[in-house]
């Protein structure tokens, strides 16, 4: 595409206007169909085939996956972009360029160089590109123009109609499958990984993490389909033992090919082991490694591999934000990241008395969600969040009620008051006591603004 024909006759003027065009497409909006993102990337000469992808799926873990698969790729000397939903406070953060958000001025210039196109493309579709669908597209152009040597994508939902398959992933991902999105994806987990499974391609090498039977059945199946090779958790690669360390956790990871020892992950949690495990064995597959020098080249340098993942952040995954009393942020959304989240907890941190701040969209298992936190938390304050999904304080508290019994729930209708709240109590009787926010990305990123504004993503 030459210069002027990226020259756009009407470009919005800053940040400001880029957002609120986006907007304007409504971020909740999806059409399952790939007419109108493929036609996009055509005119715009199909950036996303400038550099090979690393493409992820599945239900819970795909974006620290994403980032601890950037930051092994980076380390090795590659150059990435990143491609990550949803964002915690602004929508800049979900494209990154060396492991960090692009600047607001490349955003914006990434807007620009398609909002000519956007109108043509609109015209030739019954529906409009969704919001999903115009970032997608300008992370892949962006990506292109930069340039970077590979792109770790993450798929927004499901995988099959997802915008981001259009890309010929020489390496997938599948992170563990749960009920999530069941209106859209399907009630079963069967259904669900069938979904997933479409990001697969012919001769593409796909590191499973750990998958419910039925879930791992129809991956086989599909990956069979397509001559596609699965590399399963547990079988050929995952964690051989795992302590708890100040800050994190010591791991020793099996990977494709060969062992990883003493590798310092700065992530709580037998499932961010579990990430890491499958994050390491998409980056050597990457790298030609199929299971050891009898099929490709041996392990990787092990002091790369352990400074990589010692590098790690996740923001809003058991994070920390403030001591005395602790809080903790976790987006945990569904019963499934509720559930490790609990096991997690149990594991790393010991409170007299844990109060958890609960937040959740109105399309979300809240009942499942705090049935998996019922046995770790001593109380919860149910609230609400700024997504105009959210569901009502009041019904969250109801269904708390239910799960907890009603002298274990507290209400208050803003996250900052039932932070106070949950603080109060964590403190109460002289306990050393602390507090979890949780229920949301939404809900987390809401409280990062409150207790850590400053902080990174």
């Amino acid at each position: 595409m030459d210069d002027d024909a990226r020259e756009p006759a009407t470009a919005p003027v800053g940040l400001a206007a880029v957002e609120k065009a986006l907007e304007g497409r409504f971020p909740t909006r999806m059409v399952p169909d790939l007419d109108r993102i493929t036609d996009l990337l055509d005119i715009l000469g199909s950036p996303q085939r400038s550099y090979p992808s690393v493409h992820i799926t599945g239900t819970n873990g795909k974006t620290t996956t994403a980032r601890m698969i950037d930051a092994l790729l980076r380390e090795f000397g590659v150059r990435t972009g990143r491609y990550t939903s949803p964002h915690l406070h602004h929508v800049v953060e979900r494209i990154a360029v060396d492991g960090m958000p692009v600047e607001p001025d490349r955003f914006v210039a990434a807007y620009d160089d398609i909002a000519p196109y956007l109108e043509l493309v609109d015209s030739r579709h019954p529906d409009r590109l969704t919001f999903f669908e115009v970032l997608t597209a300008m992370a892949f152009a962006t990506f292109a123009d930069v340039p970077v040597d590979a792109a770790v994508v993450e798929v927004g939902l499901g995988g099959r109609w997802d915008a981001t398959n259009v890309v010929d992933a020489p390496v997938a991902v599948v992170t563990p499958i749960g009920l999530d999105h069941v209106g859209i994806l399907g009630d079963t987990v069967e259904a669900i990984a069938g979904e997933k499974a479409g990001i697969f391609r012919a001769g593409a090498s796909v590191a499973c993490g750990p998958q419910p039977a039925g879930a791992a059945r129809v991956l086989a199946e599909h990956a069979a389909a397509v001559d596609a090779r699965l590399f399963w958790a547990g079988t050929d690669f995952g964690v051989r033992r795992r302590s708890v360390a100040v800050g994190g956790q010591l791991v020793e990871l099996a990977g494709l090919g060969g062992d990883y020892a003493e590798v310092f992950l700065p992530l709580h949690g037998a499932h961010q082991a579990g990430n890491a495990a499958t994050a390491l064995a998409a980056v050597e597959a990457f790298f030609g490694v199929r299971g050891g020098p009898a099929e490709g080249r041996g392990p990787l340098d092990g002091d790369v591999v352990r400074s990589a993942f010692a590098s790690v952040t996740s923001p809003g995954r058991l994070e920390i934000v403030r001591r005395s009393p602790t809080v903790i942020l976790d987006g945990a959304h569904n019963p499934a990241g509720a559930a490790a989240l609990a096991e997690a907890l149990g594991e790393a941190f010991t409170f007299d008395r844990l109060v958890a701040v609960v937040a959740v969209l109105d399309d979300k298992d809240a009942a499942g969600l705090l049935a998996a936190l019922e046995p770790v938390v001593d109380a919860v304050v149910a609230t609400s969040n700024t997504s105009p999904r959210a569901l009502p304080a009041e019904a969250l508290a109801a269904v708390a009620a239910d799960v907890l019994g009603g002298d274990r729930v507290s209400l208050a209708a803003r996250l900052d008051d039932a932070i106070e709240v949950a603080v109060a109590l964590a403190e109460a009787d002289g306990l050393g006591g602390g507090v979890l926010v949780t229920g949301s990305i939404v809900t987390v990123g809401d409280a990062r603004q409150l207790l850590a504004p400053g902080a990174a993503t």
